[in-house]
C-alpha cells in the first residue's frame, strides 16, 4: 500500500503552494553559484560570496528514505539554529498536523520518497513564512535543508499581471485543493477576499480586483484580473 500524507497536512501544504513556488524562484535567482559551507553554532550559511543567517529545517536520508526535522536532531536540539523549525512543530500540534510533530518520518512507502521529502521542506518553509528553503547534499546519502532567516533575501511580491500564471502553477503542484491554493496566496499577501459560490473574489491593492472561478470538481476554471484605471484586463484564463 502506498503511503500518503494526512488530509490536514495536504491542506496546509496547498495554502503555501502558489506563493511558495514564486518565492523559491526569487530565492534561486538571489543565490549565487558556488560551493556551500555552514557554521551551525553561528547560524551562518555561505554560498559563493554570499553569507546568510539560516536555520536547519531538516535532513533527508536517501538510503533510509526518512526525514528528520531539525529540531529533532540530537546534536542540534535546543540550539539557536533550530529555533525557527521548533515553531513549525508547535504549529503542527496546534493544528493537528502529525507530519509536523513527528521527529522522524519514514518515507519509504511513498511512490517518490525524495519528492515527499521536498514536500515536507516546502510545507515547513510555508508554515515558518520563510523566504524559501535551500536543499544541499551533506555527505553520502544525506541532504540537509536550510531555512533562510535573513531580511536581505528578497520577497516575491503580488503582481496582478502574473497572478493567473502563479495561481495555476500553484494549483498544479500538489493537486489536492485549488481553493486552498488561492485562499493561501491571498492570505499570504494580506489581500481581502470573499467566497461567492463557485468563485473567490479578491480586492487587490490600488483598487484592482481578481475573480477566480472553480468547476464542479474544484479545479480552477477561470481567472479574471482587472487593473485600474480603466478596468483593463491584465490577465485572464478560462
Amino acid at each position: 500500500m502506498t503511503s500518503t500524507f494526512s488530509e490536514n497536512f495536504l491542506l496546509e501544504a496547498e495554502r503555501h503552494a502558489a506563493w511558495g513556488a514564486a518565492q523559491l524562484d526569487v530565492l534561486g535567482a538571489f543565490l549565487p553559484d558556488g560551493p556551500w559551507t555552514a557554521d551551525l553554532p553561528s547560524c551562518v550559511y555561505r554560498q559563493g560570496d554570499l553569507e546568510l543567517r539560516v536555520a536547519v529545517l531538516g535532513t533527508y536520508d536517501t538510503e533510509e528514505r526518512s526525514w528528520m526535522w531539525g529540531w529533532a536532531n540530537p546534536g542540534l536540539r535546543g540550539t539557536e539554529v533550530v529555533e525557527l523549525p521548533a515553531a513549525i512543530a508547535r504549529y503542527g500540534r496546534a493544528h493537528a498536523i502529525p507530519e509536523l510533530t513527528a521527529e522522524v518520518l519514514d518515507l519509504s512507502g511513498f511512490d517518490d520518497p525524495r519528492r515527499a521529502a521536498e514536500m515536507l521542506a516546502f510545507t515547513g518553509m510555508g508554515v515558518a513564512e520563510a523566504p524559501g528553503y535551500i536543499g544541499v547534499p551533506a555527505g553520502p546519502g544525506t541532504r540537509v535543508y536550510f531555512l533562510p532567516d535573513d531580511a536581505r533575501v528578497p520577497r516575491a511580491e503580488l503582481d496582478p499581471v502574473s497572478l493567473p500564471r502563479l495561481l495555476l502553477t500553484g494549483a498544479g503542484l500538489i493537486g489536492h485543493s485549488a481553493r486552498q491554493v488561492v485562499h493561501g496566496y491571498f492570505d499570504h499577501h494580506g489581500v481581502p477576499q470573499r467566497a461567492e459560490g463557485d468563485r473567490i473574489v479578491a480586492e487587490l491593492p490600488a483598487g484592482n480586483a481578481a475573480v477566480v472561478g472553480f468547476d464542479e470538481l474544484g479545479r480552477i476554471s477561470g481567472i479574471d484580473v482587472e487593473v485600474l484605471p480603466g478596468g483593463a484586463h491584465a490577465g485572464a484564463f478560462g
